[in-house]
């Protein structure tokens, strides 16, 4: 009985040896057949900031951009544009209700036409005491009185004149006209609502004039100087050009220690760009002062890749294969991003490949 169990012992022993051979023979296979021909790789470092250079980030937006509002109150009684209109110089936008002021202006026309009716008995009676005299008819006294009479009626008539142009003045802020030729970017109120006294009622930017806006740091405004040449990326409409600055904001009282400045955009490279852009701006450090840390890991953009809502790129494992490598990223600098984490400023990575690359697929150095 004890060497019968003693048999079947040894029996299961061999099978298992077996199966765990079979079992480790068959991974190998696998795995000699996974690896395949290696891929030609390009391998590249990251690079560092060098110190040379100032980044900035800015925005596109309007040289001009006009808030069309009135400076009475009323009703909307229309509005004659939407967003994306495009809009000629005196162009109407919108009325206001006018029926008050209207009424105000046949009461100054009334006025100025009493008025004036007192004017021409007073220019009579001043007209007939000067000839009577002259004739020694009238004594001086007389003469004063009725002069006195005449300047006044002739005031009254000037003043009434003088509000029925204020009152004009005001029906022209019920009828809201285009300041200049442009496009209608923004609608805050629709016909029917209330106007109030300075409260947007639709903007309005300039067609052709866009520039960038950015804001500088309060260490690196000493390197920009106005006329000076700076690289400019606009990565969503795939444009890179050169553009100068014009304008350097020399307060930063209401900026947060952020100094605004303005660059130009040539006019040829402004076809496909609408205000709210985002642009990097590359500026040459004359100064040579080191403005980001020398760690600052950069590589290029094309190396990145991103799966669902993850961003990595791959390197090379010790055993010359692909490795995907999750990693965090940080600001853009024209063609180049910084990875904050998840990859050394040593390390090596793959820029460009032959084949398509995965996690454990051979890679080699592409001579």
């Amino acid at each position: 009985m004890i060497f019968q169990q003693q048999k079947s012992a040894t029996i299961l022993v061999v099978l298992g040896i077996a199966l765990l051979t079979a079992c480790s023979s068959k991974e190998k296979t696998a795995t000699e057949t996974n690896i395949g021909p290696a891929i030609n790789v390009t391998l590249a470092t990251p690079s560092g900031n060098n110190g040379n250079t100032v980044n900035i980030s800015g925005q596109v937006e309007s040289s001009q951009t006009a808030n069309i509002s009135t400076r009475v109150m009323g009703y909307i009684t229309s509005l004659q544009v939407k967003v994306g209109d495009k809009v000629r110089k005196d162009q109407l936008i919108a009325t206001i209700s006018n029926q008050d002021i209207l009424a105000k202006r046949a009461q100054t026309d009334a006025a100025i036409a009493e008025a004036e009716a007192t004017l021409k008995n007073a220019q009579k009676d001043y007209d007939r005491f000067t000839a009577l005299y002259k004739q020694q008819s009238a004594s001086a006294k007389e003469l004063d009185n009725v002069t006195l009479q005449y300047n006044a009626v002739k005031a009254r008539v000037e003043a009434a004149k003088q509000m029925r142009n204020e009152v004009n003045a005001m029906l022209s802020y019920t009828t809201l006209t285009a300041p200049f030729s442009g496009t209608v970017t923004q609608k805050m109120v629709d016909a029917g609502s209330m106007a109030n006294p300075g409260m947007p009622i639709v903007s309005i930017e300039q067609a052709g004039t866009y520039q960038i806006s950015a804001a500088v740091p309060e260490a690196e405004i000493n390197q920009i100087n106005q006329g000076q040449l700076v690289e400019v990326t606009i990565q969503s409409a795939n444009k890179t050009f050169k553009g100068s600055v014009t304008q350097i904001n020399q307060s930063s009282q209401f900026t947060g220690s952020q100094y605004i400045i303005k660059v130009s955009i040539p006019d040829n490279e402004k076809a496909g760009l609408y205000a709210g852009m985002y642009a990097t701006i590359v500026l040459t450090n004359t100064n040579k002062i080191p403005t980001t840390n020398s760690n600052t890991v950069l590589v290029p953009l094309s190396s990145i890749e991103n799966k669902n809502q993850l961003t990595g790129m791959y390197t090379v494992s010790a055993n010359h294969t692909a490795l995907l490598r999750w990693v965090r990223l940080g600001k853009t600098f024209g063609d180049k991003v910084e990875v904050l984490s998840g990859l050394a400023n040593n390390e090596t990575f793959i820029t460009s490949a032959d084949g398509k690359l995965y996690n454990g697929v051979a890679v080699k150095e592409k001579k």
